[in-house]
């Protein structure tokens, strides 16, 4: 007669095994995530030709009295929550007239009622302000803040009020707002790429695109002449004749201008163009 012994045994010890791996499983802890109670937030923009990051963590008021207590006045402060609030430009700015070359950087703020000071700092890597090193500062622009009544309720950093060569870029949280002048210089290599661009053999040629920096711009209108013709030449629209009559107007060509305007006057009419109709209104009127 054979044995069983062994068979059981490793039956029982199998069952066992099962009943542990099964006891471990259940032992484990269940993975929550929760949310933060500082959000991340990443806020990119381009402004002329230079491109902008910033990555923050956004914290809130939650009926907390937040400048000059949860956030002392005096003290250097990671502008935000968790990590240093990073800044990244491709291209040199100025800050508030402050010459800030391209690259990554901490920024941080000392909080004041009446001023505050705004650092770029080189140490773009760190947690909160606690390794914060005065000698790797970039510079320390003041900034006059602005008081309102309406309480923010999230910490925000905007780039707000965009043109081709300048923004603002905004602290608002609370009933805070701290505006900086952001600028760009771009003219110069754009210049250089459109000359390069219209002087060479290419068969198309951004005309409309040309004449309009250059009547923006300040720059020769004889020329933007003559690219504004070769755009209406190419496009016969309401948006072409438009601003050759602009031109025309600034180049002292007054007939020009209203034959101009009259003309895209009618060819907005026909698209429904409200905008331009109103557009060409107001020129017309102004060369009478």
């Amino acid at each position: 007669m054979k044995s069983r012994a062994v068979p059981f045994i490793s039956a029982v010890a199998a069952i066992a095994g099962g009943i542990l791996f099964a006891s471990s499983a259940l032992a484990e802890p269940a993975k929550i995530e929760f949310p933060s109670a500082s959000p991340a937030c990443t806020l990119k923009q381009r402004v002329g030709l230079t491109d902008i990051e910033i990555a923050y963590s956004r914290p809130s008021v939650k009926g907390r009295a937040i400048f000059g207590s949860l956030v002392p006045y005096g003290k250097v402060w990671r502008t935000g929550a968790n990590s240093a609030t990073k800044l990244i430009f491709s291209t040199a700015v100025k800050l508030n007239g402050t010459e800030i070359p391209a690259g990554t950087y901490a920024l941080m703020t000392i909080p004041g009622e009446k001023e505050w000071t705004v650092i770029i700092n080189k140490g773009s890597d760190q947690w909160g302000a606690y390794k914060y090193d005065e000698k790797s500062d970039v510079a320390r622009i003041k900034v006059t803040p602005v008081h309102f009544d309406r309480s923010i309720e999230t910490m925000t950093i905007n780039i707000d009020d965009i043109k081709d060569e300048s923004a603002t870029l905004a602290l608002v949280w609370d009933k805070t707002k701290v505006p900086v002048k952001l600028e760009v210089d771009y003219t110069d290599k754009l210049l250089a790429q459109i000359k390069a661009t219209m002087d060479s053999d290419a068969k198309e040629k951004p005309y409309f695109q040309a004449a309009m920096f250059y009547y923006n711009h300040g720059q020769d209108l004889q020329t933007a002449k003559k690219w504004a013709e070769a755009a209406v030449a190419e496009r016969d629209a309401f948006y072409t004749n438009y601003l050759k009559a602009e031109i025309l107007a600034k180049l002292g060509d007054k007939a020009g201008a209203l034959a101009a305007a009259k003309h895209s006057s009618e060819l907005a009419e026909k698209a429904n163009d409200s905008g331009y109709v109103k557009l060409n209104a107001d020129l017309i009127k102004s060369l009478k």
